[in-house]
């Protein structure tokens, strides 16, 4: 059986899979980031990590290759570039680095664009050609896909939607420094931001008033939105009024037949989802309307990040 080596590198945590033609995880682990703060010894844990996960399927399997998708990662560099989430500043060579432990095909790409990517092989856009990938986790990443194209750029970082300013410069600074940037507003980070907004312009009774900023956590803003509290649904409203306006703007640009939303705050289901139909829908242009679908990427959550780093090799495969 051919499989890929698929890595997804977050300030959090790293997860590694092995990947078959279909798009299904067939083994995967996972260790803290932060744990390793030195990259060799860093690239050393994922050969490590990978090595146990070959072995574990014995001699059946046979590697073609590793994908990596990583935050602020230039596909055409090899290079990680000075992300904001992650300890490793400047330019890391990281895709000849790890070539270097492990020599065999590899690519690396920004790792929303590498969830486009997987989208297009084994998800909901298999028969589009014109869609975008939003991720919307710590951050707000973004992969798009034109003429059956992926949207890689000059230098590969094409695609940083996150970091376009939606308040002419006056409002909260994004993980890169942008001031009144998207991901600060959109993005499981944002909307805890925004219940302190809330809590803070309006005087109505809220669990959160008694909730540490460090105690809040999406499901808990969910549960309060299903049992009717008001800086919650606030809240929700909120964040789903900015995304709709970017997301209407940026339909402009490639006229995509779907937004695919995938990450945690995607799991707010019609909390987030019914308000940003309405914004989205009030916000574009005619010749738009009634053309665009906002959907839920149809890749299984826990290992879409995996395969969409996989699909950088089984893309080469077709």
């Amino acid at each position: 059986m051919d499989i890929v080596i698929g890595v997804d590198i977050g300030g959090t945590k790293t997860k590694i899979g092995l990947v078959d033609q279909n798009g299904e995880c067939l083994e995967k682990t996972f260790f803290r980031t932060r744990d390793f703060p030195n990259l060799n010894d860093y690239l050393d844990q994922i050969k490590s990590k990978s090595d146990e996960l070959v072995q574990k399927m014995g001699n059946k399997v046979t590697v073609l290759g590793c994908g990596i998708g990583a935050p602020n990662a230039s596909s055409k560099n090899g290079t990680i570039e000075n992300a904001s989430n992650l300890v490793w500043k400047e330019s890391v060579p990281i895709l000849k680095k790890l070539q270097e432990r492990m020599p065999m095909p590899m690519r690396i790409m920004n790792d929303a664009s590498a969830a486009a990517l997987g989208e297009m092989l084994f998800g909901g856009a298999k028969k589009m050609k014109d869609f975008i990938v939003i991720t919307l986790g710590t951050g707000f990443g973004a992969g798009i896909v034109a003429n059956g194209q992926l949207i890689d750029g000059y230098d590969g970082f094409a695609g940083e939607l996150g970091h376009v300013d939606m308040t002419l410069g006056d409002g909260r600074l994004t993980g890169l420094g942008v001031r009144g940037g998207l991901e600060a507003y959109v993005s499981a980070t944002g909307l805890k931001r925004t219940i302190l907004y809330m809590m803070s312009k309006y005087t109505v009774d809220s669990r959160f008033r008694s909730v540490a900023y460090i105690d809040l956590h999406g499901e808990d803003i969910t549960k309060a939105a299903e049992e009717g509290d008001e800086i919650a649904l606030k809240a929700f409203d909120y964040t789903a009024k900015i995304m709709g306006l970017a997301l209407a703007n940026f339909t402009a640009f490639t006229q995509p037949e779907a937004f695919i939303l995938m990450g945690g705050l995607t799991n707010s289901g019609k909390w987030i989802m019914e308000p940003l139909e309405k914004y989205f829908n009030a916000n574009l242009l005619e010749v738009y309307k009634g053309k665009v679908k906002l959907m839920y990427s149809e890749m299984e959550g826990k290992t879409a990040a995996i395969c969409g780093a996989a699909a950088l090799i089984w893309e080469t495969q077709k």
